[in-house]
């Protein structure tokens, strides 16, 4: 018969049979799939008889390699101690050969060498003797933890396996010797079964039931032999004191502490202790008195139920995360906003003190937070009344403009009788107060009392912004870098007062053209009688406008007025016992912060509606206004103590306030030029453009649009500038361009004239009659446009208009004999000679005599 080799099929099918036997291994499906014939079998059976015989031998190896090494070392005990008798023996015969005369030298050295090789093989057999000692003791002692653990004696077991450790440390082998090992591996394991049924015997002692919201406490059990206290000791020797706490501090938090104070739980649970048991059960108020008893009772069960042990990890563990808790939700919603329910919160802090004394009493601590709480009283309310102001001015700006409301500011000026004669000839109206115009004794012509008035600039208001005002404020908001105009900051002023050189026509006085009439009122001014004495007659005149504000700066005065009123009162003697008195001096600071929200936050909201920063500035004005009579008022007061008179100071807060209303105003200003330029063709030519007449007519249209926009918003002197101002913007745009021309042909000086004429159509929105009236306005046909007091460049424009549609002969008429040098200078009018007319003689005549007479009528 032939060998089957190990690559043949029946080797293969062989192997494959000893590795299902010997390793329980599945053959391949190479090997699977052969087929088995007879020849195969005797290799098959050979090779299992091998592998059988292979099998043996190495158990009896094994076997004799673990036999029963407590007999073997005994035998081999045996073996030394015989060695060591016959060494004795054969001592002995070396001692009595040494002491024979006749010994040689030799046999004394060879003598010597025995005796050392004896001497050795002595220590030798007396360490093994005593290792073997040692790893039987630990081995004993081992079985000793076994019963231990079985019995649930978890204090002995972990006593034992710590002596046992001991021993086997003191076992005089090598670590890597076999026997030590496998006695460190089996003490290994017993320790952890031991802590497998210290955490059985630990949960049955304490059992937090999340779900059920329980919590149960037993210092000891009748079926279990450890209490509560041997169970510390056990943490202490698995060094899990503190991860143990941890996990019962977060359970306990879980189960009652968290559902407990769960402020936004419409009902709260309350504390319920039955025995060994904490739990839920019921309902509770959500006082925070029945906050606190609750938790006394908490911290009273634990204390008692508890080791010292854990007891101390109460305040390094669960007392951080808690009190925390309780002074940002339960604590906090006790502080009032204002000094209503200031009895309730003097009660909150003397029940927050009693339970820092009771949880000391306890002997807990880490309450610095908790006792900080109710020693900074002062500081809480103040946080709380600030917060709540705040957010108050937030909510209010939040919820949009609201419905607008008119307005009147009201002035009073003292003017001259010739100025007084020259508002009686331009429609000003006066209240009835004032007597009428007919106190002036001019010609008996007297004017009904009237409410609006346009402010000429010598009365001009106190709160119409200033160029001072907005720069002081620019630095502050950051505007007007992108401003294309710095130099001429926007701001509804009114105009200044020319100075003519008859300094006795009111007219030259007041700044008021010949063709500029106020309100559009035809009457002639009545001639003023000289008179008697030097000295000019005064009186002093109520002026009246009328704007319109948001809903928003109401609800900030009442802000403001009730934190001054709050202030107020904690200086007063039934505030002295107070805890918040001291905050008497951060309350009268407040004003100051909310007035800053207000400006930080209302451009955010206030822009999105339509003329919405024009509203700003109305209200900004309005606030500053009414905060100037607040302050004025207050320290006139009598019912209030010197110090809350002293300590209200809103003069800079009312400086602010204008000056962000005109910041408001300029930045609103700023923005629509920019938008009218764009229009106009930005900073390309605009006569140059392919759509001049579109461009043109969108910004007619969009001047036209704001001019309705604002009507409604801003008070008359405000609007005329306002819209004057865009006006004036469009105007140097146009002149600008012109100028800025290479060269003019005819068509293209009338084709010019034509937009000019579209732009100068906006003189209707500056007629009197506009704001008359219904009596006045029967005379609007005779209505004379007053643009111009209002658009510095507009007589300008026109008089472009003039000169792009006259002949040489009547652009030298216009130098010489009428106004042109009045807006235009002579190296100006010389260019626009130049672009529109050819070079030759007659042109350089006239530009002679225009260069000749720089200034023809002065």
């Amino acid at each position: 018969m032939a060998v089957a080799t190990p690559d043949s099929p029946a080797g293969q099918i062989a192997q494959a049979l000893v590795d299902f036997s010997v390793e329980g291994a599945f053959p391949e499906e190479s090997v699977s799939s052969l087929t088995i014939d007879s020849d195969a079998l005797p290799a098959a059976i050979e090779a299992l008889a091998s592998a059988k015989a292979k099998l043996q031998a190495e158990i009896h190896t094994i076997n004799e390699e673990t036999a029963d090494d407590v007999r073997t070392w005994k035998v081999n005990a045996q073996l030394v101690q015989d060695d060591i008798v016959r060494s004795k023996a054969l001592a002995n015969d070396i001692l009595k050969q040494s002491e024979a005369p006749q010994a040689s030298g030799k046999a004394i050295e060879e003598a010597e060498s025995r005796a050392a090789f004896l001497a050795r093989e002595l220590d030798y057999n007396t360490q093994l003797r005593n290792a073997l000692k040692g790893i039987r003791a630990v081995n004993q002692i081992l079985d000793q933890v076994e019963r231990a653990r079985d019995e649930r004696r978890i204090l002995d077991a972990l006593h034992l396996l710590e002596r046992s450790w001991k021993e086997l440390d003191a076992v005089p082998v090598n670590k890597s010797c076999r026997a030590v090992k496998l006695l460190d591996i089996r003490a290994f394991e017993l320790k952890s079964d031991v802590h497998q049924v210290f955490d059985h015997v630990w949960n049955t002692l304490i059992h937090v039931d999340i779900e059920g919201h329980k919590v149960s406490i037993s210092g000891v059990k009748q079926d279990e032999p450890m209490s509560l206290s041997d169970a510390v000791v056990g943490l202490k020797a698995y060094k899990e004191v503190d991860q143990r706490a941890t996990q019962l501090w977060h359970d306990i938090d879980k189960a009652i502490l968290a559902p407990r104070l769960d402020i936004k739980q419409k009902r709260l649970p309350s504390i319920k202790i039955d025995g060994n048991t904490l739990e839920l059960e019921g309902t509770s108020d959500q006082s925070i008195e029945a906050v606190f008893r609750d938790l006394e009772q908490v911290f009273a069960f634990l204390v008692e139920k508890l080791p010292p042990e854990l007891v101390e990890t109460i305040s390094t563990v669960l007392l951080p995360g808690l009190i925390p808790t309780i002074t940002r939700t339960w604590l906090d919603l006790a502080v009032p906003s204002s000094l209503e329910g200031m009895d309730r919160f003097e009660t909150t802090i003397s029940t927050t003190k009693n339970f820092c004394t009771t949880l000391k009493g306890m002997g807990l601590s880490h309450l610095n937070e908790l006792q900080e709480w109710t020693e900074s009283a002062p500081r809480v309310w103040l946080s709380k009344r600030r917060e709540a102001a705040l957010d108050q001015i937030r909510t209010q700006l939040s919820r949009g403009l609201g419905p607008s409301k008119q307005v009147e500011r009201v002035e009073k000026q003292v003017v001259s009788k010739s100025e007084g004669q020259q508002l009686a000839a331009n429609g000003a109206k006066v209240t009835e107060d004032d007597g009428g115009w007919d106190a002036w004794e001019s010609d008996g012509e007297q004017q009904t009392g009237g409410q609006q008035i346009n402010k000429p600039a010598a009365t001009a208001s106190a709160t119409e912004p200033s160029t001072d005002a907005i720069d002081d404020a620019a630095d502050a908001w950051g505007w007007g870098e992108e401003d294309p105009e710095p130099e001429n900051s926007e701001e509804p002023q009114q105009n200044k007062p020319k100075q003519g050189d008859d300094d006795d026509d009111p007219t030259e006085a007041w700044g008021w053209g010949d063709d500029a009439q106020n309100d559009g009122t035809a009457a002639e001014q009545a001639p003023t009688a000289p008179s008697a004495s030097s000295k000019p007659q005064t009186r002093e005149l109520t002026f009246r406008e009328i704007y319109s504000i948001s809903s928003l700066p109401q609800p900030v005065l009442d802000l403001i007025s009730a934190l001054a009123e709050d202030g107020a009162a904690l200086t007063q003697g039934n505030y002295a016992n107070s805890p918040v008195a001291a905050a008497a001096a951060g309350l009268f600071s407040l004003p100051t912060l909310a007035l800053a929200m207000f400006r930080a936050i209302a451009p955010h909201y206030y822009a999105p509606d339509v003329g919405g920063n024009m509203f700003l500035y109305n209200d900004a004005t309005y606030l500053s206004e009414r905060l100037a009579e607040f302050a004025e008022e207050w320290v006139k007061r009598e019912n209030m103590s010197t110090r809350a008179q002293t300590m209200l100071r809103l003069d800079n807060d009312i400086k602010t306030m204008q000056s962000f209303a005109n910041r408001a105003y300029s930045n609103e200003m700023s923005i629509q030029k920019t938008v009218l330029r764009d229009l106009l063709g930005g900073e390309q030519n605009l006569i140059q453009q392919d759509d001049t007449e579109s461009c043109v007519s969108a910004a007619v249209a969009r001047v036209r649009s704001l001019a309705i926009a604002w009507e409604s918003i801003l008070s008359r002197s405000a609007w005329q500038q306002a819209v004057g101002s865009l006006v004036d913007a469009v105007a140097n745009k146009f002149i600008g361009d012109v100028m800025d021309l290479p060269g003019i042909g005819q068509d293209e000086a009338y084709s010019i004239a034509n937009h000019i004429a579209s732009v100068t159509a906006l003189d209707d929105l500056f007629l009197p009659s506009r704001f008359a009236t219904a009596e006045g306005r029967n005379d609007a046909d005779n209505d004379i446009p007053t643009t111009a007091q209002y658009a510095g460049s507009w007589l300008r424009l026109k008089y472009l208009s003039e000169v792009l549609q006259s002949n040489l002969k009547d652009v030298r008429y216009l130098w010489l004999e009428s106004e042109l040098s009045l807006y235009f200078s002579a190296d100006e009018v010389v260019d626009l000679v130049n672009l529109s007319f050819e070079d030759n003689p007659r042109t350089r005549e006239v530009i002679r005599e225009i260069r000749a007479r720089p200034n023809p009528l002065g």
